[in-house]
Formats: structure tokens, C-alpha cells, sequence
């Protein structure tokens, strides 16, 4: 079942976070915001999965930027600079930055080469789902999104989750009122042939 967008929420993905560095020492940081078909536990209230291609809409047309901590203070990349790359590849949404030389940037490089940064995030909002209540818990399929930024993230962490819960109800509430449009359906066509055997009989 599909359902509308509600608002935006994050996502994160515990992965290294690749670097390197280039001959006049510029550091260049990678890795994966997303991975597809990869399930995910939200709070213990739903699992989630992001299907492949839920990013190629937006990436056409969305300006995204790159922030540390999803600070919009603390710009790291932007992809109309070119100091931002976003893909999709076979494994999920490839995210690459230039970092800058400012004092987010060299801390960013710090942290990283370190191995204290511990994964990426990136918000969106939804732009079509599916839902599946077969299971339990729920399994959401995120199958285009509205990318809104990616960030490098100290603390990976889930937000948004009364978002999908939300989205949730409303797929409910559609599948009930369809359930109940098709029944009244049904009613209808019993009512109208009894009817119609019932005059054909008195004749």
C-alpha cells in the first residue's frame, strides 16, 4: 500500500567512514548513508528496508548538502559546489566530501582519521511506501524518497519514527476504508440480484 509524504525524518547507518588524502593533503571522506534491501530495526515499532532506486528522482533534481551532526551551521559539502558527490551504486546511496579547510572540516578529518566517527545519516521525507502488516513488526519499504541532506554523525541515531508511525495509521485507515468501500460493494451487487430473481419469480 502506498501513502503520502508526512515530514521529514533521519536515518543512520554504523559504518566505517572511509578517507583519503591527496597529494597536497586535502582529505576526502566516503561512504554509505543507506544501504538497500538492508532491514532495519526502527525502535522496535517497525522494521524498514529502502528499496533500490528510492534515491534517483531526488539526486536528479535536489541541491543536498552535507553537514557534521546534521548541523546547518556546520556545511562540510554541497552537490551543486562539487564539493558533495551522491550516488547510487548496486550497494545503496554512495556519499562522498571534500572537506573543507575550516575548523568543522579539520575536526571532521580529525575525528575520522581517528575512528571515533562512527557513521553517516542522511533526512528525508517520503514520497512513496509500502507497508506490510503480514509480519510483525511491520515492515516498511521505502520506495522513493525526498533526500534532503547526509551527514557524518558522532552518535548514529533513528528520528522520525512518530512520522512513520503516523504514515502507518493513515495506510490503516486507507485499507479499512477500501475494505469497507468493497464490502458495501458486495452488499450492493447481493441486494440488487435478489431483487432481480425476486421480480423474475413473480413473473
Amino acid at each position: 500500500m502506498t501513502t503520502k509524504p508526512e515530514g521529514a525524518e533521519k536515518r543512520s547507518l554504523v559504518r566505517a567512514v572511509e578517507h583519503r588524502a591527496d597529494d597536497n593533503g586535502r582529505m576526502t571522506v566516503s561512504g554509505y548513508a543507506a544501504v538497500f534491501g538492508e532491514v532495519a530495526d526502527i525502535g522496535g515499532w517497525f522494521q524498514e528496508v529502502v528499496a533500490r532506486g528510492a534515491f534517483t528522482n531526488s539526486l536528479r533534481t535536489a541541491d543536498v548538502r552535507a553537514y557534521f551532526d546534521h548541523d546547518t551551521g556546520r556545511v562540510l559539502g554541497r552537490l551543486s559546489a562539487g564539493t558533495l558527490r551522491c550516488e547510487e551504486d548496486d550497494k545503496g546511496l554512495r556519499v562522498e566530501i571534500d572537506l573543507p579547510d575550516t575548523t568543522d572540516g579539520r575536526d571532521v578529518k580529525e575525528l575520522v582519521e581517528r575512528g571515533d566517527v562512527s557513521g553517516m545519516s542522511f533526512r528525508f521525507e517520503t514520497v512513496r511506501q509500502e507497508w506490510d502488516e503480514t509480519v510483525d513488526p511491520p515492515k516498511r519499504t521505502l520506495l522513493e524518497v525526498r533526500l534532503g541532506e547526509v551527514s557524518i554523525v558522532s552518535e548514529p541515531a533513528y528520528d522520525g519514527t512518530s512520522v512513520a508511525l503516523r504514515s502507518l495509521e493513515d495506510a490503516r485507515k486507507e485499507r479499512r476504508q477500501h475494505n469497507f468501500s468493497a464490502a458495501s460493494r458486495r452488499v450492493g451487487m447481493k441486494v440488487s440480484l435478489d431483487l432481480q430473481m425476486r421480480s423474475r419469480s413473480k413473473a
